[in-house]
């Protein structure tokens, strides 16, 4: 058995059995995947995957079992690769970061330039996308770190930990009735056209849990993963707009827009760092996570590593 086999059947069950995606992933041949399986199965004297003819269908018993080895193989593979980085490159590499649109816009640029400045051999790779698929990039290791508000803390396979707490804000026109009101009510809210995030996406499940509570139906006229788009949208006089507070607190005064404090009404919530369980983490990827958030230390991410189901919470 080698390690050609284990990466085949690994990227099999990703590429849910389909033997021609997973060659195309791994810039190889249909019949050489297909040889390889064969082969470790007749190795391990069990069949990995029931098959109808020669499509895989699903994975059997002892396939999960198979799999669930694989993973530690071919994760110690990658932390042996990583320990020989650190040790042979002297803090140099690159560090892979998997985060939400509103973390990567206003809240990373300044852990990042100030990582670059400490190491400035290290080359910062920064992917964005949804809570699921932050999840996903640190499960498949494209990234080694990752921030979003949701999903993280719901996924066995990372490590999550606590980094900041935020609340949502109203944005409107600095006309609007509403501007002149310091405590705003979800009745007002409800009453008005609400531009706001994708359901997916920074905490919007807790404003419509919230309206839901009081029996409200808000009108929802738009809905965005960017909140620089939703504000465009309410200067346009769309409507008002619901956004994260990081992305007003470094606006600059304006005429055209103000805000108001909505954490009354939505209550907080909980950006999180994760990373996945069981991985080796390079004294950048340690430093990094400690630069975006004060309540982090390398000790803290060390004995969360180290333990087993262990929940932390600020």
């Amino acid at each position: 058995m080698n390690l050609h086999q284990f990466r085949f059947v690994q990227e099999a069950v990703r590429r849910n059995l389909n033997l021609t995606e997973t060659a195309k992933a791994l810039y190889t041949s249909q019949p050489g995947i297909s040889k390889a399986i064969l082969e470790l199965e007749e190795e391990l004297g069990v069949d990995i995957f029931a098959r109808h003819g020669k499509r895989l269908r699903r994975v059997t018993e002892p396939g999960r079992q198979v799999l669930k080895s694989i993973e530690i193989i071919l994760r110690e593979v990658g932390n042996l690769k990583r320990i020989g980085e650190e040790f042979s490159k002297q803090d140099a590499g690159t560090l892979s970061i998997a985060a939400t649109h509103t973390q990567a816009r206003y809240v990373l640029p300044a852990p990042v330039a100030q990582l670059r400045k400490r190491f400035p051999k290290v080359h910062v790779s920064l992917h964005q996308g949804t809570p699921e698929q932050v999840a996903q990039m640190l499960i498949e290791e494209q990234a080694e770190i990752g921030m979003a508000t949701e999903t993280l803390a719901h996924r066995e396979e990372l490590v999550t930990l606590p980094c900041y707490e935020w609340q949502h804000v109203v944005v409107m026109p600095a006309e609007h009735p509403l501007a002149r009101v310091e405590h705003l009510t979800l009745e007002q809210l409800a009453a008005e056209p609400l531009i706001s995030y994708h359901p997916s996406f920074t905490g919007r499940t807790k404003i419509d849990h919230a309206f839901a509570l009081k029996q409200l139906k808000p009108t929802v006229v738009l809905e965005a993963i960017d909140a620089d788009v939703i504000k465009t949208y309410v200067r346009l006089g769309l409507g008002i707009g619901v956004v994260a507070e990081m992305a007003v607190r470094d606006d600059p005064p304006s005429s055209e827009l103000v805000w108001r404090p909505v954490g009354h009404l939505f209550g907080t919530n909980v950006a999180r760092v994760a990373f996945k369980r069981g991985a080796y983490l390079r004294n950048f990827v340690y430093a990094f996570a400690e630069l975006t958030s004060e309540r982090l230390t390398r000790s803290l991410i060390e004995r969360a590593m180290g333990a087993e189901g262990q929940l932390y919470e600020l």
